[in-house]
């Protein structure tokens, strides 16, 4: 079969997997922290976080296996934000974290299943998946507002506003890995002598 891309993503580099592994660490203090302080949203979401860059060690056994720490990192920066930050996170930073957990559910999804995906069906993914992410968040706050009276959704222009974000945060995402697929793609070729991957 012949390796794609897609295939060299999950790298076993030992310098990507230490990088990799302390921005795990990280996202799980900020899981525990936000679970500690209460706010059992930013808890799911950062468990979710880790729990995905957690899964290729799992699978394949090794510590060493771990998605680049490029993408765990664009997908922490809302963790990194509250974190350090006053606690506030923009919209357009949340949707760009959406878009890198949308790469690693394509990329895990190619490399775990029998599905097989090409670097610009993966780009199209992400950039679908990051809408339809916040569609589905925001019927989630309409419903709470409905029949809980919530005040999660806010106006109707800050809603359009958050919707212009999510596109915008999944196409920049998506040229963003677009050029790193490229690059990868240079590299992996120089190291199969040659071979287009």
């Amino acid at each position: 079969m012949d390796r794609t891309v897609l295939d060299g993503f999950v790298g076993t580099a030992s310098g990507n997997a230490l990088a990799a592994w302390g921005l795990i660490g990280f996202v799980l203090a900020v899981a525990l922290g936000s679970l500690f302080d209460g706010d059992l949203l930013w808890a799911c979401f950062a468990g979710f976080v880790g729990t995905l860059a957690v899964l290729p060690a799992v699978a394949f056994r090794s510590v060493r296996t771990t998605p680049p720490w490029e993408v765990l990192a664009l997908a922490s920066i809302p963790l990194i934000g509250r974190a350090f930050g006053r606690g506030e996170v923009s919209e357009f930073a949340t949707y760009l974290s959406v878009a890198a957990i949308a790469l690693l559910v394509a990329v895990e999804i190619h490399a775990f299943t029998s599905v097989r995906m090409s670097p610009s069906f993966a780009v199209a993914f992400v950039v679908i998946a990051t809408m339809a992410t916040a569609g589905a968040w925001a019927v989630v706050r309409w419903i709470a507002d409905l029949y809980l009276a919530t005040g999660f959704l806010g106006s109707e222009e800050a809603l359009m506003w958050e919707f212009v974000a999510s596109t915008a945060a999944g196409f920049v995402a998506g040229i963003v890995f677009e050029l790193y697929f490229r690059r990868r793609s240079r590299v992996l070729s120089r190291v199969t002598g040659g071979e287009t991957p």
